[in-house]
Order: C-alpha cells, then structure tokens, then sequence
C-alpha cells in the first residue's frame, strides 16, 4: 500500500496545486467583476475540485447531516480539527450559508488562492501571539457574521489533531463569536479520519482512508449559559471522533 501512495501522491499534490494556481486568477476575476458574489462563486467551485481531487488518493468524503440548519441567522460551526483537508468540503456542503474561517494570520499570504480568499472572502485572520489582536479581529469579525447572518467555522483545539485524539477546547475564540451572535446558533461538528491521510508522516500519503464529517444538533446561542454551552459543544464532538 505505501508503495502505491508513492506512485499516486505526486500526482495528487500537483493537481491538488494546479487547481489553487487555475482558481486564484479566477478568484480575482471574479472579485473584480462581481464583487463578493463573484469571488464567492469562484471560491465555492474551488473546493468542489479540491474535495473531488482527493478522490486520486482513494479518499471519499461522506457527510451525515439529520438536522435542518437555521436559517436567516447567523451560524457558528465548531469542529474538531485534523487536517487542512477537511476544509475544502466544509466549505463546499455549506456554501448556502456562506462559512467564513477563523484562521492564523501566517494564512494570509504566500499560498496561491487560498490566502487570496481567506484576505477577500471575510475570514478572520488573527495573530495567535498576540492576544489584543486577536481579540479586536474576532470581534469585529462576529459583528460582521451577524450583521450579513452569515457562518463562521471555528476549530477551538487552535492546532490539527496528528492522531485523531482531540486536543483540549480553547473557549476564547467561541465566546467572542457568541457574544455578538447571541440570537443565532451553535452547531457542532465531528470529522473523522481526515489525520489518516498523513499517517505516514507529511509523505507520502495515506491512501484509501474515507472522511467522514457529520454534523450535530444545532444549539441556540442564548438557550444556554456559555460555560454549559461550551461544554455541551466540546462533549458532542469528542464523543464522537472515533480511533
């Protein structure tokens, strides 16, 4: 099996590469053109092909979702955290409410598309080292989410998961969010196996291991005291992230 992850993992990562460098130029475009909505729709058929492209390294995603999302309010998703390729099918299965990342600011430049839309698209760009910064662009940021009723993602393990075992839930960044978006909802995410994929270490690549992203019963934002809430949020995840 390792022997066949070195012949296909080249092969994915320069197709996985190619797209970033197709949609960039297209993303601007689209930016430039129709304002958000253009960029949107460029950056949303950008994750469709990134998602479907790790079909090369035998890698399907699978979504499980039993519960109708709110609408016409704004969103936080809060998901466990094990690997950047979780992302793009996040963003794409939830297009319709238009996710926005928490993400580190280091993401903000130098990789082709994606840290063009992460400074285009609305996502919050903080600097981890500096907790005042950090602070100001959330909270700007979840003014903004509320304003637009728009989602955010968040992943309050702050770093991956290496092995799957969820590391312990940092509530700052979530309380910042909740606090300016006490009428809308909190919704809860489990991703499983996305780690798999570098279990041999950064390459070559795990082969055939399924993502699977199952989301959980929304939480009204105001229904709860933050500390039962965040507890609540990190309780439903963890228990179901599977070894």
């Amino acid at each position: 099996m390792k022997i066949l992850s070195y012949i296909l993992s080249p092969i994915f990562i320069s197709i996985f590469f190619l797209i970033l460098l197709i949609f960039h130029p297209l993303q601007w475009l689209g930016l430039k053109i129709g304002g958000y909505k253009g960029h949107n729709i460029a950056s949303n058929y950008m994750n469709l092909f990134l998602t479907k492209s790790l079909w090369i390294i035998g890698v399907g995603v699978q979504f499980k979702n039993k519960y109708k999302l709110p609408e016409n309010t704004s969103i936080i998703f809060v998901s466990n955290h094990q690997s950047l390729f979780e992302i793009p099918p996040i963003s794409w299965n939830f297009k319709k409410q238009h996710p926005k990342f928490v993400s580190k600011k280091e993401l903000g430049k130098g990789i082709p598309s994606v840290s063009f839309n992460l400074r285009n698209g609305g996502a919050a760009l903080i600097d981890r080292s500096n907790a005042k910064q950090a602070l100001v662009t959330l909270a700007k940021f979840a003014k903004k989410i509320n304003t637009n009723k728009r989602s955010a993602v968040i992943f309050p393990e702050g770093t991956r998961s290496r092995n799957g075992v969820p590391k312990v839930f940092s509530a700052n960044g979530l309380k910042m969010l909740t606090k300016y978006n006490p009428e809308g909802y909190v919704v809860p995410i489990t991703v499983n196996n996305s780690w798999k994929i570098f279990k041999y270490g950064k390459y070559p690549l795990g082969l055939f291991t399924p993502i699977t992203i199952e989301t959980h019963e929304p939480i009204q934002i105001n229904s709860l005291p933050f500390g039962e809430l965040m507890t609540s949020v990190e309780q439903v995840i963890t228990s179901n992230i599977k070894q």
